[in-house]
């Protein structure tokens, strides 16, 4: 059990709401971890600009100690917020299904004339183009390898995927450590490994790899 002196807040990807992190806010509230639940209206603002909010409210903020659980999209906002405001307290992060790369789903829903099904979430987000990673705070990333889903939509995306990103992806320089877990790309959001491994990453900096005989690392 952790103490109340660490706070995960959670930021949600692309289309939906808080609400949507409700699960995964309970299960690491059960961990000892205090929590913030970030909603942000996620096509109608950049992700600069939803990262500025993000820094509004971070700075209410008492605990020294601010881990970042972030999906889909929240982690491209994750990635601005540090960037553009550095001075962050002492965390960790932990990104679930976000591409980091850029989107190919998103590029060919812009190339197609579909782009207002994407609003805002362009800029600097979805079709590439977020800042590099060079904050010190250590960053994880969670990969999906259920390929169920928008991907039906999208012939030609890179596999595995998790529906909607492909985990290649999901890779980013300057991450600590990368894991890929056989679920879809919504499903990150209830399903209780998701969380026990990002519990791991914020107490160690590293999640918990499956050995040669299936078993997990300690």
């Amino acid at each position: 059990m952790t103490t109340q002196r660490e706070t995960v807040v959670l930021v949600h990807g692309l289309y939906v709401h808080g609400l949507w992190m409700y699960l995964l806010e309970c299960w690491l509230e059960q961990s000892g971890y205090r929590t913030v639940n970030f909603s942000y209206p996620s096509m109608t603002r950049t992700p600069a600009e939803n990262a500025a909010d993000l820094h509004a409210l971070l700075e209410h903020q008492e605990t020294p100690v601010v881990h970042f659980l972030a999906h889909s999209m929240g982690g491209l906002v994750v990635r601005h917020l540090f960037h553009n405001y550095p001075k962050q307290r002492p965390g960790r992060v932990v990104t679930l299904g976000t591409p980091h790369q850029g989107s190919y789903a998103a590029r060919m829903m812009h190339y197609s004339g579909l782009g207002f099904f994407v609003g805002q979430a362009l800029g600097e987000g979805l079709m590439g183009g977020a800042p590099a990673w060079t904050a010190p705070n250590q960053i994880g990333s969670i990969a999906g390898t259920l390929n169920v889903g928008f991907s039906l939509l999208f012939p030609g995306m890179p596999e595995p995927a998790d529906g909607m990103i492909a985990v290649v992806e999901t890779q980013l320089p300057g991450m600590t450590d990368h894991l890929c877990l056989p679920v879809s790309h919504m499903q990150m959001l209830v399903d209780p490994t998701t969380v026990t491994q990002a519990c791991a990453f914020f107490a160690t900096g590293r999640f918990r790899h499956p050995r040669s005989d299936g078993k997990l690392l300690d």
